[in-house]
């Protein structure tokens, strides 16, 4: 069905629902103020009128009122109006959904009018509806004849419809008089009426399956899911914050698979298999397997026998499907199709759950079923089994006790005495053993909305709760004045205690999902204490839950988190599945199923388990992990991908039993054949700093000089009176090297950071700085393990593992990163982590040949090799330029990139190879290596994956080009040189530049004498970063070719693809394009580079781009900002006079009109300029003055924090706005 239109209108429902109650309790005196807090009119009963805040009203409201106080004073004035709202959002759709099946006895519509878009029908026929509604007749026919009051005269037939379903739906529509019709919204006729989207925003197709009703309860809470979401969630918030509506596919699938199952299992041949499109043939079992089926198989099962519970049933959707599958065995088995229905919702169905408005629906949405078979269901008298939880805490058990005076002690209908307030005698009590029964009972259920069906109520209790129960219902129809209150009051908790006490053969459900960070602590203490093997999360806690509620050969079916099948968080829960019960079939859903949650974090499985252990069963998994909803449907409904050849017993073979049921029995073995990497290598976590901007910078925000990168332990690091040292913070896919972008603040053996317990975690520090074999924490597709070497630290987000031992550490790295590595991770944590366990279950197949070692170091080399060729890494060396021209070098690069690549694909076949015949696995892996999956920065067909061959050729040169001119900026500032490989100059504060310059250090390319480098939009100095730029390039490849060399620059950067010229047709020269690259996109680059984090800053005058420069932060000083406005600002407010006086000259002596009219608009452009310069240069001077010093240790985020609106991009580097002068 399409959804659209219900997730449109149902959470805008919901806030006009709940507006209207709002208005009707304002109306009647009770209200809230700014914080919240319930305040209530004084009320006045004068004879016949009730008097609240000068407001009179009719006498007969004052009872209602007192009661909705009361309510609002028990529950609070949001709460109050919550459930008010949803209690008549419920009522109304369920009457909009029955007057389009016509099914209300009258025949009318109520909310709506088939020939008239506007009216309501049953005012049309108010004096027909009065008499089946039992409305006072005379009455409604004077409204009718008024002519005036069709609100009045509509509000009297609504509330009349609502008493006459209470005879049938009394969960739903409550008795007459109930404190809930005061707050009917108001103007229930009006065009702009709450009842108009409800009846024109979905139109009636949408309303033909009862699903309805679970799609309009989905989205009507969806605005507080998505409000509660991420928190610790209070009781009353549990339901919106655990719901999801599950596709009538795999509710289909789980219902067929349990309930159908078992009556197949008796009756082979039924011809209901033909009506079950999703049902899983069994997979084909030994003898000894069909022998142990046989003997827990009954011979013959009675229809009303079968018992069927969903422990969270919402808005009924299960209940629905089940109701399907029992109506066909009744039909098969000979039952008149109208007993069927109340047979099937009184003797087998059950549903229990913690949301009022849930149960409501889900109760609603099988009357609705049974409604469709048999038309006098409503007059049937249907005890439904579908309950919300009620909580005992409020009841006086003795009082009540004493009022059902079960054993005739006082005399019936006298009251003398009963209240009284001498000591009871509960000894007395205790002789009946039905009062410690429901002693028990209040007991269980204190906290029943916060734990639901997880609490316990023994089976053996079963036949005592059947029998009180029945006792109160006889109570509460014919028990004198004092029995009946005090029975309705206790049948409910009786009831739902004998749910709980019930053994089924089924339980099936989509429990709620809520991990244990969001559960409140009773929740918490209550999952420790009960369900030590599944307190992680509640959809692990109802799957060990089921267990118990079934009978000894029952099912368990659900679809949960498929985190449950594969994390060492749930191995004991597993294990016990494992040991203890039989896997029937298992849909493995992933990512995906359920159309309404997007992307990769949600993924899921279905399944159905037997309670009862058979030997070398053979489960059917079906794997659908791959496509959308809809292609899992299909697949699943064709049976395609179906796994039957593992028996479960298998996985107990591999470390912590994940279900890893699509591993051939040869890869199973290997694990046992050749042990656990636990068993070879330690493996640790590393740190928390629980302050990463405190502790930890990127190595180029800091001075070069006050890293230490070749400590070999904690003693060496202290001795270097360093304070910066590199730190393996995990990071992005990179195989064999890499990922090198941190330092951490490990100054005096890391004295800061330890004294910044208990905020940080400082795990392993003795493993500090020995060499490594590390992955991420957190991965986002396969996985990567790199070497590390002596001198790194290491962080909570980078495991790693370590040995003394050079060559087995080899061996490790090796295997790891091997196609069987990257096919088994996921086997034991397909989510987005791989934790230390993880790692440590992996099979050791390690190599020990004799080219381990030479391969793996030429590996590393490699990797090294091309870390190198890029300025973001610390052993950058810089670009190569040979040749006559940069299109050469650009092809000798793309050359030996090939080459690395190549190599490195050779070398990572082999080894896999290697691994594979050493493990026996030729028949479940290739060794092949594809050349975009070798993870080299300068392979093109990794870095661009995604993209065209061409496309990929475009982006490689570009971005080389790009890479061209940041190296010629840093260059031009000083950091690098042609004259010397890699880093030359990243000290603080320009501090021994000078001894540089002297050295010769800038013999072939001048460094910048400040470092201030201005990017301007045409030539107004000569040393901007264009003309330097194209002298860069004149030194480098020569004056012959210089022109095709700054075209193809030009050219590659394809910047008319980013940053369009503003002209039609309009051309531009190379020099310009380029200098429109450096004034427009340069810092955009950078600041990607840089991770947010530049080294070359931005100042810019503002929008008008009047004045930017560059300025390199190792060379700033308290005297930059001074020298900026004297050589560049001053002289520049200087030029833009001069050209404004030529350009005014010229308009007076244009040719034309048109001429003039270009210069006057050039002009005007250079007038808004005039302005923003002078802002700006006072702004400039008054940071000149304050001669601020920068300490590069604080980190670019907090040094850049210090220029006010001075420089670009602020709020995007230090996470805050710009302060004002």
């Amino acid at each position: 069905m399409n959804t659209n239109n219900i997730k449109k209108y149902a959470p805008k429902a919901r806030r006009e629902f709940m507006d209207a109650v709002a208005k009707r309790l304002n109306t009647f005196g009770i209200t809230a103020n700014k914080k919240g807090e319930l305040q209530i009119a004084e009320a006045n009963l004068q004879g016949s009128v009730l008097q609240i805040a000068g407001n009179s009203f009719d006498g007969k409201l004052a009872e209602p009122r007192k009661r909705i106080v009361a309510r609002s004073q028990k529950l609070g004035y949001a709460q109050l109006i919550e459930q008010v709202a949803y209690t008549w959002f419920n009522r109304l759709c369920a009457i909009r959904y029955m007057e389009i099946h016509d099914y209300l006895g009258h025949g009318f519509r109520v909310l709506s009018h088939p020939d008239n878009l506007k009216g309501f029908e049953i005012i049309d026929h108010a004096q027909d509806a009065a008499d089946e509604l039992g409305l006072d007749r005379v009455r409604i026919i004077e409204l009718k004849l008024a002519g005036n009051k069709d609100e009045e005269l509509y509000r009297e037939l609504l509330l009349g419809q609502c008493h006459k379903l209470h005879e049938a739906m009394p969960f739903l529509f409550d008795a007459l008089d109930d404190e809930t019709e005061l707050l009917l919204p108001d103007n229930l006729t009006r065009t702009d009426s709450i009842l108009r989207g409800l009846v024109d925003g979905i139109p009636e197709e949408d309303w033909q399956q009862v699903e309805v009703i679970g799609w309009l309860y989905q989205f009507y809470i969806s605005e507080k899911k998505d409000q509660v979401m991420g928190k610790v969630v209070k009781s009353e918030d549990i339901p919106a914050a655990t719901q999801l509506f599950t596709p009538n596919w795999i509710v289909k699938y789980l219902v067929q698979n349990s309930v159908g199952r078992q009556w197949l299992q008796t009756y082979p041949d039924s011809a209901i298999k033909t009506q079950m499109e999703y049902y899983i043939e069994p997979a084909e079992q030994s003898d000894e397997v069909n022998q142990q089926l046989k003997a827990i198989t009954p011979e013959s099962i009675e229809p009303e026998a079968i018992k069927v519970l969903d422990p969270a049933c919402g808005s009924g959707h299960i209940l629905i499907e089940a109701y399907n599958v029992l109506k066909a065995i009744y039909e098969e088995r000979g039952f008149r199709s109208r007993d069927i229905p109340k047979m099937i919702l009184e003797n087998n169905l059950y549903g229990l759950d913690i949301d009022d408005r849930a149960a409501q629906l889900s109760g609603f949405a099988l009357m609705m079923m049974a409604r469709d078979e048999d038309k006098r269901i409503f007059t049937r008298n249907v005890r439904l089994n579908v309950l919300s939880l009620q909580e005992s805490n409020h009841l006086d058990l003795p009082t009540l006790w004493k009022a059902l005076n079960l054993s005739g002690s006082w005399q019936s209908g006298t009251s003398q005495g009963l209240f009284s307030d001498d000591d009871q005698d509960l000894s007395s009590f205790n002789a009946d053993n039905r009062y410690p029964l429901l002693k028990r009972t209040l007991a269980r259920f204190t906290q029943a909305k916060t734990f639901g069906s997880l609490i316990d109520v023994p089976s053996d209790e079963h036949e005592q709760l059947k029998e009180l129960l029945n006792t109160l219902v006889e109570l509460q129809e014919s028990g004198d004045s004092m029995q009946k209150p005090a029975a309705k009051q206790l049948t409910e908790f009786v009831h739902q205690a004998l749910v709980l006490s019930i053994r089924y053969d089924a339980v099936i459900a989509n429990p709620p999902y809520m991990g244990s960070k969001g559960m409140n602590a009773d929740l918490k203490d209550f999952a420790k204490k009960n369900y030590s093997n599944s307190k992680s999360d509640l959809f692990a806690i109802f799957m060990e839950r089921a267990f118990n509620l079934l009978s000894v050969n029952g099912y368990n079916a659900q679809v949960n988190m498929q985190a449950w099948m594969f994390l060492s968080t749930y191995a004991k829960l597993r294990s016990s599945v494992l040991e203890d019960k039989t896997i029937v079939s298992l849909a493995h859903l992933g990512p995906r199923a359920f159309s309404q949650i997007s992307g990769e974090v949600v993924q899921t499985c279905a399944w159905v388990i037997s309670n009862a252990k058979i030997l070398e069963a053979k489960p059917a998994f079906i794997r659908l992990v791959e496509g959308n909803e809809e292609q899992k449907r299909k697949c699943l409904q064709n049976k395609e991908n179906i796994f039957q050849d593992v028996g479960q017993d298998s996985f107990k073979l591999i470390p912590n039993s994940p279900i890893a049921y699509w591993l051939s029995t040869n890869l199973i073995k290997t694990f046992s054949k050749f042990g656990s990497l636990k068993e070879k290598f330690e493996s640790k976590n590393g740190i928390t700093s629980a302050d990463n901007d405190r502790f930890l910078r990127y190595w180029h925000e800091v001075a070069f000089d006050s890293c230490c990168f070749d400590s070999e332990n904690r003693d060496s690091a202290k001795l270097s009176h360093k304070k910066w040292f590199p730190h393996n913070k995990g990071g992005g896919y990179k195989k064999w090297l890499g990922n090198n972008d941190y330092v951490i603040n490990w100054e005096n053996d890391g004295k800061e950071i330890f004294d910044f317990r208990p905020k940080s975690t400082v795990r392993n520090p003795d493993y500090f700085f020995r060499p490594q074999v590390s992955w991420s924490d957190v991965v986002t597709g396969n996985l990567s393990f790199r070497y590390y070497p002596a001198g790194f630290g290491f962080d909570a987000a980078a495991n790693s593992a370590f040995s003394e031992n050079k060559e087995k550490l080899y061996a490790l790295l090796a295997l790891c990163n091997t196609k069987v590595i990257t096919y088994l991770g996921p086997v034991f944590n397909p989510s987005m982590h791989f934790k230390l366990g993880d790692f440590g279950a992996l099979p050791a197949i390690l190599r020990s040949d004799k080219d381990l070692v030479s391969d793996v170091d030429r590996m590393i080399d490699i990797c090294a090799e091309d870390l190198a060729l890029f300025e973001d890494n610390y052993e950058f060396i810089g670009h190569d330029y040979s040749g006559e021209f940069i299109k050469q070098s650009y092809e000798t690069y793309t050359r030996l990139s090939n080459a690395r690549t190549k190599e490195l694909m050779v070398l990572e076949e082999k080894n896999n190879k290697l691994t594979i015949e050493l493990a026996s696995l030729e028949d479940d892996f290739d060794f092949g290596v594809d050349f975009e999956d070798v993870s080299l920065i300068s392979n093109r067909h990794f870095k661009y994956k995604s993209k065209s061959e061409s496309e990929r050729n475009k982006l490689s040169v570009s971005d080389y080009c790009s890479s061209l001119v940041s190296y010629s900026i840093g260059c031009i500032m000083g950091r690098y040189s042609l004259d010397r490989d890699g880093l030359v100059y990243a000290h603080e504060g320009n501090k021994e530049f000078e001894k540089l310059i002297a050295n010769g250090t800038y013999q072939s390319f001048a460094a910048d004498e400040d470092g201030i480098i201005p990017l301007t939009d045409q030539e107004w100095f000569k040393d901007d970063a264009t003309s330097r730029f194209r002298e860069f390039v004149q030194v480098v490849w020569g004056e012959e070719h210089l022109q095709e060399n700054l075209d193809f620059v030009a050219e590659s950067l394809c910047l008319n693809a980013i940053k369009p010229l503003s002209k039609k047709g309009q051309s531009e020269s190379a020099l310009e394009t380029i200098r429109r690259y450096l004034s427009t996109q340069f810092y955009k680059d950078h600041l990607k580079t840089y991770k947010k984090r530049p080294i070359y800053w931005l100042f810019s005058s503002g929008k008008q781009k009047a004045f930017e420069c560059l300025v390199y932060l190792h060379r700033y000083n308290e005297g930059t900002l001074s020298r900026m406005r004297t050589e560049y600002v001053t002289p520049l407010l200087g030029k833009y006079d001069a050209y404004a006086e030529q350009l005014e000259k010229q308009i007076e002596t244009a040719d034309s009109t048109s001429e003039a009219n270009r210069f006057k608009k050039e002009l005007d452009a250079l007038i808004k300029k005039q302005v923003e310069l002078r802002e700006f240069d006072d702004k400039l001077k008054h940071y000149a003055d304050m001669r601020i010093s920068l300490d590069l240790d604080d980190g670019v985020k907090v040094n850049y924090g210090k220029f006010g609106d001075l420089l670009a991009d602020v709020k995007a580097i230090t996470g805050s706005a710009p302060e004002g002068m």
